[in-house]
This record gives C-alpha cells, structure tokens and sequence, in this order.
C-alpha cells in the first residue's frame, strides 16, 4: 500500500494556524473527517489523546506523527498538515513541531498504522525531503513529492536523487549500526533513516541493522563487523551484544540515534569509543541478553525487571479479571468454601482464569532470567517461578528466583566455555536446562523458598490483621505512589506490589492501588469542569476524555495536564489519590481484579464505599488544584 492512496486531497492543510499541541491534534481530526475515514470523530480524537498520553509522538527534528487504532475510524487513512513557523508539541528534542501525519486505523483490522507509520518514519527523517514538504506551495505538490520520494525518485534542491547510493571513503563500510525501540515500530526506523542520512551526507558507508516488530533485518555480518572502524547501538531493549566482542562500540538510546546522529557517528569515528567486552558465554543471538555495559547496576536491575513484569501482566490482567467475573456469577450460598466454582459457568471463568493467573510467577521469573541470561536462562527461570508458586514464597520469591536463574546460567556459560569445541550443540539443549534447572531448584526448594515463603506469609498476615492505623498507611503510600509518575517507575512498583499481594490472597492493597490510579484522570476532569478560568478552553474540552480514561483505570490519562504543570498537578493528584487508597483501607474494601476500573466494581468487596473513596479522593484532588492553579487565558 502506498502512502499517497491513504492521503486524500481534503485531508491535507499546508500553512496551518493552530494555537498549541491539542488544537493540532483536533484540526487533524478535522482533516481526517474531511477525508472520509472516520465514522466517530470523538472516540477517534479520544484514542490520539490517549496515545499521547502514553508517550509523544512528537518526534523531534520538526515532525509530529499522532495516531491510533480506533472504533472510531472506518478506514485507514493520513492526515497531513504543515505549521512553517511551528508549535510546541512537546516534541522529544525539545523543538517545535513543523511537520504533521496523523495515522487512522480501524480496530478491527491489523495493525495498518503501525505499518504506514514505519514507512513514513524512514521517508520523513531525510531532512531534505521533510524541508521540501514543509515548503510545498499546493496540495499537488506535496502528494507529489511524496510519490517521488516512495519510488526514490525525490530530489533535493541543487542536489541529486536522494536515493543515490553514499560515497564510501574506504574498501569497507565504515560505520555499523543497530536500532531498536521496545514496540519496534516508529523509534527504530526513523534512528535509522537519520543515520544513514546524516553518515551519506559526510560520504561515511553506513548499514543499519533495524530490530523491529518483525524481527532483525538487514543484520550484521561477522566479515562487516570485522572491517568496520565503529559501531554505534542506539537501542532501547536489549540487543545481541557478544558479536561486538573487542570492537569499539557507542552504545545509547534510541532517541539519540534520531536527535544526535551526526554527534553518534563522530564518536564512533574519533578511535576513543569504549571496547566492548563480552561476558564469558555470551549468546551472539537475538534473544535479550547484552545490553549495555555502561549502564548502571540500578538501570540494568530496572531493566530485566521489567522485561519479566512486561510478560507477566497479559496472564494476570486477563486471568485475574475472569476469575474476578467467576465470584459475578457464582452464587455464594451454594457452598461458600468453593465460591467461584459452585455453579458451571462460575467454574469454567474461575478455570480458564485460574489456567491464566497460574502462569504469572513462572512468567515473571523465566522472563527475568532471559533479560539476564539470553534464552538459555528461560527454562531455568520458569523452573524457579513455579517452584516458588508452590512451595509459598510466591511473588516475592520468584522475583529473586528470576534474577539467581539469570546469573546461574550466566556463571555456567563460562564455567562450560572449556568444555571441547565438539559439545558446543550440546550446551543450550542439554547442559544449560539440566544444570541450571537442578540448581535453581536446589536454591529455590532449599535456601529461597524457607524463608521467602515466611517472610511472604508474614507480609499477608500482617497486613490482613494490621490495626486501622496502619492500614490507612498502608493505603495512602500505595495510592499516592500510582499519582507521583503516573505510569513511571514509581507507579509501577506500587502496582506491581498490589498484584503479587493479589496473587497470595490479600486483595485490600490491590484496591487502594487501582482507587489510587483511577484518581488523577477523574481529578483532572473535575477541576477542567468546576475551575473553568484555571484551564483553557482546550484544556476544558478534554473533560470527558479522563472521566473516561479515570473510570477505566487509565493513570496515564493525566499525563499531558502533569507535563505541563507538574508543580500544581502531581501534588494535588498525589493527595487525591492518597486518601483514596487510604479511605478504601478503612472501608475494608477488596478487589481480586488486578485491572478493569469502575467495570468491576461488581466483583469488589465493599462497592459502595469503594466507589465514595474513589469520589472524596477525585473531589479533594480538583480541589487542591483549583485553589492552587493560576488562571489561564480563555480566548
């Protein structure tokens, strides 16, 4: 498919006015109505919002790209718009955003503007094709622009094809390069358009390896890895590291790989990048592992964590919130000892989400060993997960199953490195899974599973039978915790407290982290209603959206309202949602549904009061901000 048969004539604006980000994002929903793809307007312009929300698509260098897959849009289709002497748009650079594709998606069909977005990010980041754009004088003029640039015929001005092939200034490629972004899709291709395009300017040969979505493509050979004078790795996520052994190797962030090429290549090239180095029986695969030496010790904890948390949660907010609709549909009368399986349909929701929720400590553990160990810590990994599952250490102890899985394997890769060439193949099928199972078992069973499980059970018994004191403590920190970064670090320890407490039995600390987490979108909202001259009329018109996204358990709703006034709007959210998690403690409420929002209030201990802490903690947030916020101008 190609980019001009999504982009129509009417939904395209060249020397837009808009006032600031919001009013942009509304006028491209304008545009894509214009084109005829969308049957919903509003669900469509909440969906962009609510991307945002999770992250700006203002990507830097000038270009802004909001999309969305939505209910709202019948058709796939672009939305383009040009603002010469730009906007803020909270772009990742910092600099004003000039340059704008909107991406509309249907809900129904595949991820079409993941794919459209992948294109338009390798196009639009050659700096000469997005200048000619941005100073096309019709609307022809720009479709045919980007038709040439799709069959590489575009020219910039006073130069040739834009497609011709770099100057190599020696017998080799100079430069080598590896991109990757968590989701794979736009990061990873548009750090490597920017630096090819800024290496072919200076006459430097270049290749990019992309690790995205679909796998790595255009990888690197041993012979071009051998011959190259740099190598750069602007990446995100965790790439295959042990084939740089002894090369000099940049290693950043993806981000820089689109913002700093030019500065990137020159540390490549000035013969003082640091010499990457290896662990002993460090995979050369793709599978996790490497990631970057130079990372701090708390950064690398953070980040194989995550990577075992990140495939954890799938099995138990889906798990969890069947088995929540199980205790729905059950009749507790029956036989109160079995509630959940009394009546077949409660039983098939409790077993399809039992099924689901078990997998969550091996998942957790085996995903963490990963991260560590390459693929050869996964079994060893899921070993130690469900052997903490069953011997009651639980989510704390396979958390530390995970991370001694990951190093165990790690240690036996280089203590099997002298084994005869000849066992090679025999180490990742045969020596790695029956050594490293055997001692993680050994170490879970015998020295993490006594006192982690006592520790686990403690933990529980202390915090069901805690004074009410305590447990309005208890409460308010892990509710003020989902306001302080809102989908950060900080709110994810506190969510992720609330599940494994969740997955051992005690449900009152995944209440007050969701009423927590509900509280800042709904604050918002009150305040852009009741305290109208505090906000602008864009500002007001978004109401809706984060009563929505607050009733859906959607924290990161309040985001762009955080990162623009983090001064007034984290306090007050923090204080809201505080005494939201604090107020649900002393009701006693519980909630067996790690997610769901106000949908499964029906499945909560204690509803009504739930609901009222949610409200006191959403009304005295709105409060606090209406009081403390300067008035905004209206026009």
């Amino acid at each position: 498919m190609r980019v001009t048969e999504l982009l129509k004539n009417a939904s395209i604006d060249l020397g837009a006015h808009v006032k600031n980000k919001d009013d942009a994002i509304a006028h491209l929903a304008d545009l894509m109505e214009k084109g005829g793809n969308l049957k919903n307007k509003a669900q469509y312009l909440k969906d962009v919002q609510a991307r945002e929300a999770s992250g700006t698509t203002g990507l830097g260098d000038g270009i802004a790209t909001p999309h969305a897959k939505s209910a709202g849009v019948k058709a796939p289709g672009l939305a383009a718009m040009t603002i010469p002497e730009g906007i803020d748009f909270q772009s990742m650079d910092g600099n004003p955003a000039r340059l704008f594709f909107a991406i509309a998606a249907p809900d129904t069909g595949a991820d079409e503007h993941l794919m459209i977005l992948s294109k338009l990010a390798t196009m639009i980041m050659d700096p000469d094709f997005k200048e000619a754009l941005i100073a096309a004088k019709s609307k022809e003029e720009f479709l045919k622009l980007i038709d040439d640039k799709e069959d590489g015929k575009f020219q910039a001005a006073g130069g040739g094809a834009a497609g011709a092939a770099p100057t190599a200034a020696a017998d080799h490629i100079q430069i080598l390069a590896v991109t990757a972004c968590p989701t794979g899709i736009a990061h990873t291709f548009m750090a490597a358009e920017s630096l090819e395009q800024h290496a072919k300017k200076r006459g430097i040969s270049i290749k990019v390896e992309t690790n995205g979505s679909g796998g790595a493509k255009n990888v690197l050979t041993a012979d071009e890895i051998a011959k190259a004078d740099g190598i750069i790795v602007a990446a995100d996520k965790n790439v295959a590291m042990a084939r740089f052994d002894g090369k000099p190797v940049v290693i950043t962030k993806v981000a820089d790989g689109i913002n700093k090429a030019d500065e990137l290549i020159d540390r490549a090239l000035s013969g003082s990048a640091p010499i990457y180095h290896a662990k002993a029986g460090e995979s050369s695969g793709t599978e996790g592992g490497g990631g970057g030496e130079n990372e701090s010790i708390g950064r690398q904890v953070y980040k194989h964590l995550m990577n075992g948390v990140s495939h954890m949660l799938p099995f138990v907010v889906g798990g969890g919130i069947l088995i929540a609709i199980s205790f729905l549909l059950d009749d507790y009368s029956i036989d109160p000892s079995h509630f959940g399986s009394n009546t077949p349909v409660a039983k098939f929701f409790n077993t399809v989400g039992g099924a689901s929720f078990g997998f969550m400590l091996p998942v957790l553990a085996g995903f963490i060993a990963m991260s560590i160990a390459d693929r050869p810590g996964l079994a060893a990994g899921f070993v130690g997960g469900a052997l903490s599952a069953g011997n009651g250490s639980g989510f704390l102890g396979a958390l530390v199953a995970g991370f001694i899985a990951g190093f165990v394997v790690n240690w036996l890769k280089k203590a099997l490195s002298v084994l005869p060439q000849a066992l090679e193949g025999t180490k990742p099928i045969l020596l790695y899974p029956l050594l490293g199972i055997l001692i993680i078992g050994v170490i879970c069973q015998l020295v993490i599973g006594p006192p982690v499980a006592a520790v686990n059970e403690w933990l529980i018994d202390t915090l069901k039978n805690m004074d009410p004191s305590a447990k309005l403590m208890i409460g308010a920190l892990v509710g003020g915790m989902m306001a302080i970064d809102m989908g950060g670090p900080i709110n994810k320890a506190a969510y992720v407290t609330g599940t494994g407490l969740l997955a051992g039995g005690e449900y009152g600390v995944m209440a007050a982290v969701m009423a927590g987490g509900m509280v800042p979108p709904l604050a918002i909202a009150l305040a852009t209603i009741f305290f109208k001259s505090k906000f602008t009329k864009q500002e007001q018109s978004t109401s809706a959206t984060n009563i929505v996204m607050g009733m859906s358990f959607i924290t990161e709703g309040a985001i762009p309202f955080a990162a623009g006034d983090p001064l007034h709007v984290i306090p007050s959210c923090v204080v809201g949602s505080a005494l939201a998690g604090a107020l649900t403690m002393m009701f006693d409420c519980t909630l067996r549904a790690p997610h769901g929002g106000i949908f499964v209030v029906p499945t909560i201990g204690n509803p009504g009061m739930y609901l009222i802490s949610i409200i006191v903690g959403a009304v005295v947030g709105a409060v606090i901000l209406g009081f403390i916020r300067k008035p905004r101008p209206q026009d």
